[in-house]
């Protein structure tokens, strides 16, 4: 009966100071942003076509977009696929309502049709969007003899 009493009491202790744990200093989860209240791209376009360029003379095309959603659209990062692609882009918050931009210059260093995307991270939903030049490079004419 006293080992029955004991053990009964042993449980009651472990069950009691299992409950006494301080619940309010366990760690919360960041709540998850909620797509209504997220920045929102509006692209003028997302692609854009260069057609025939000349090898080895820089291009830039501006991608332009305004934010339409309800707080700033921050861009943490812009990058290329490419080291032939070098992007450029507004760096502070844009704020709802308000336009931005995104700069991307390419230099061709051989001939023939390319296709290079440019990523987008920012806190928008998905939170990477991606753009895209494309076109031809017309590789130089050999000099004519006389």
């Amino acid at each position: 009966m006293k080992k029955i009493i004991t053990s009964v009491a042993l449980l009651a202790v472990i069950a009691l100071g299992a409950n006494a744990q301080d619940k309010a200093k366990a760690p919360m989860p960041a709540p998850a942003a909620q797509p209504g209240n997220m920045a929102a791209f509006k692209w003028d376009a997302t692609t854009f076509d260069f057609g025939k360029i000349p090898q080895g003379k820089p291009v830039t095309h501006e991608f332009k977009f305004t934010n339409v959603g309800k707080v700033p659209l921050v861009l943490s990062s812009v990058s290329a696929s490419c080291g032939c692609t070098t992007p450029d882009w507004t760096k502070e918050p844009i704020s709802p309502g308000k336009t931005g931009s995104i700069k991307a210059t390419f230099n061709a260093a051989a001939g023939g049709a390319f296709n290079k995307s440019i990523t987008v991270n920012a806190n928008v939903e998905g939170g990477a969007t991606y753009l895209t030049i494309k076109g031809v490079v017309a590789e130089p004419q050999a000099a004519e003899t006389k």
